[in-house]
């Protein structure tokens, strides 16, 4: 996955091995380079070591030279002290596009080493809604982004938290996503699988995805959802009435219509795929 055209740019990976984060963020990296982006690499300790050795990589020592490329501390990079501010980070992200399309580039991408911004739970949910910000940020700007989170210092659970709420990931027991395709703030998509074992990391996905109605009505397009169960059906029927709206899954299968025709549940719309 890593090196290749993202369907929305914005990429999670978890690792084990810090060494094999830094191959696949380079990877990643030299991509935007050949498509005339100025590319960041964001690390978490000095990022002294990384520039040093990018000196006797001939793209990247040329990059570092004319500024296409930079290292840069997560310090710098991110702002807003232990718990990240998603708007200010969402902000700060527009500003340096900004910067790099008058400079002449074709945009921005940037891969970052994550996990000292998301240890504590106060930190990933708070990171888990700018995830989902930038999402939406996405769609209107040219910004490309790898999120890197060392599994062994996190636990599966937390860098699961995190990976569904990317387009894409590596993580491969992870059966479900849950993104905003749109700046729409009413509109998201669920793709894969929901099943008993997923309901308590999608309730988290939920809410980290504050999805906000617009004229009383929430649309998910489920058209990549292969599988759901009846929990997940009356969770989302909880979810819209708690937020007085009508949730709409767009696209579903005609499975899906049947078993919530059965259970007859309030807020909850079905558009079958054609």
């Amino acid at each position: 996955m890593s090196g290749q055209a993202l369907p929305y740019g914005h990429l999670c990976w978890a690792y084990d091995d810090p060494a094999g984060f830094t191959t696949r963020a380079e990877d990643f990296l030299r991509s935007g380079l050949a498509a005339g982006e100025q590319v960041w690499y964001v690390v978490a300790g000095s990022p002294g070591p990384v520039r040093d050795r990018w000196r006797d990589l001939d793209l990247f020592a040329d990059a570092l030279s004319s500024g296409a490329a930079e290292v840069l501390t997560l310090d710098a990079a991110y702002s807003g002290g232990q718990v990240i501010d998603p708007a200010g980070q969402v902000s700060a992200y527009q500003m340096a596009i900004r910067a790099a399309l008058a400079a002449g580039y074709s945009g921005l991408r940037v891969a970052a080493a994550c996990t000292e911004l998301v240890r504590t739970p106060a930190q990933r949910a708070m990171f888990a809604r700018y995830e989902q910000q930038i999402n939406r940020m996405m769609r209107g700007e040219a910004f490309r982004a790898m999120c890197g989170y060392h599994r062994p210092t996190l636990g599966d659970r937390a860098v699961a938290e995190l990976a569904c709420l990317h387009p894409e990931h590596n993580v491969t027991d992870l059966l479900f996503r849950l993104y905003a395709p749109t700046a729409h703030p009413g509109h998201a998509v669920l793709v894969g699988e929901l099943d008993p074992a997923s309901h308590d990391l999608f309730r988290a996905a939920l809410e980290h995805s504050e999805l906000r109605p617009v004229d009383d009505e929430l649309i998910l397009d489920a058209s990549g959802l292969r599988f759901l169960d009846h929990r997940t059906l009356v969770h989302l029927s909880e979810y819209a009435q708690q937020r007085e709206a009508r949730l709409v899954l767009r696209g579903c299968s005609a499975g899906t219509v049947r078993l919530a025709a059965l259970l007859d549940l309030p807020g909850l719309s079905m558009e079958v795929t054609r």
